[in-house]
């Protein structure tokens, strides 16, 4: 079964984005790498958009996305009806968020967390699995 991952960042964090997407390449992930490549200043609402739109249809299984904080492109993404998306600095939460909250998109600071515990993240949420049982009737509390 292909595992399809979409990536997405603003200018502040393509370096981290690219490190990211080889990282998730060697866990078996098929990267959709959506951008952007250059580094002009950029908007981030536009990329967290296109990311979860690409996982809410499902022609991605999960996300990730980075800007300076994780904050605002978090915020964008959570706007796409389906998306539960977090922001993580650490391993315990980017697993939690998977197990727990069903999250499908995961949101890194690149101006808050060096490229190794970023690696360390994004594999924590993309080798967890959600347990179900108490924790979906809490997610569909939050799907409404």
């Amino acid at each position: 079964m292909s595992k399809r991952l979409v990536l997405s960042s603003d200018h502040a964090a393509i370096a981290l984005r690219q490190a990211i997407a080889s990282h998730a390449a060697t866990l078996g992930w098929e990267v959709v790498d959506i951008g952007p490549t250059t580094p002009e200043s950029t908007h981030y609402p536009v990329h967290g958009k296109a990311a979860a739109e690409r996982v809410a249809s499902g022609d991605c299984d999960l996300g990730i996305i980075l800007c300076g904080t994780g904050q605002g492109i978090m915020m964008a993404a959570n706007k796409v009806p389906g998306i539960r998306c977090g922001v993580c600095s650490d391993t315990f939460s980017a697993r939690m968020i998977r197990q727990h909250n069903d999250a499908n998109m995961l949101s890194i600071g690149a101006r808050v967390v060096g490229e190794g515990l970023a690696l360390e993240i994004a594999e924590a949420f993309l080798t967890a699995e959600f347990e179900g049982g108490r924790h979906a009737t809490r997610v569909a509390m939050i799907e409404g």
